[in-house]
């Protein structure tokens, strides 16, 4: 998922990568890879969920918002319904820390009033 982001998005060299201490984030190969693409690695305290709040709620929404409330018949339907959501969350639906836009209508405002590209 970090990859295909990576390519996606292309970001400046410097990218901070903020991640829990999972074993996927601490492994040599991970780290490896942040290295190769000049991207810093920060890491929130062991148990502290609330160092990546974001994700967190992220997470909780996908739970109680979708795949709750939807019928999960296959792994294959689950991760097409998962993509959806992330493609819903982040296009579509409104969220009211960023003066109701989407994030990618709150990215692109940063974007304009920065002159960030």
């Amino acid at each position: 998922a970090f990859l295909k982001a990576h390519r996606l998005r292309q970001p400046p060299k410097g990218l901070v990568f903020h991640s829990d201490r999972g074993s996927q984030y601490t492994s040599k190969r991970f780290r490896s890879l942040l290295k190769r693409l000049d991207c810093r690695s920060s890491m929130g305290d062991v148990g502290a969920c609330w160092d990546n709040a974001v994700v967190e709620r992220f997470f909780g929404s996908l739970k109680h918002d979708w795949l709750f409330k939807v019928a999960q018949p296959t792994r294959e339907h689950m991760k097409q319904d998962v993509a959806a959501y992330v493609k819903y969350y982040n296009l579509e639906r409104l969220h009211s820390s960023n003066g109701d836009q989407s994030p990618i209508e709150y990215e692109n405002s940063f974007r304009k009033v920065s002159g960030w590209t």
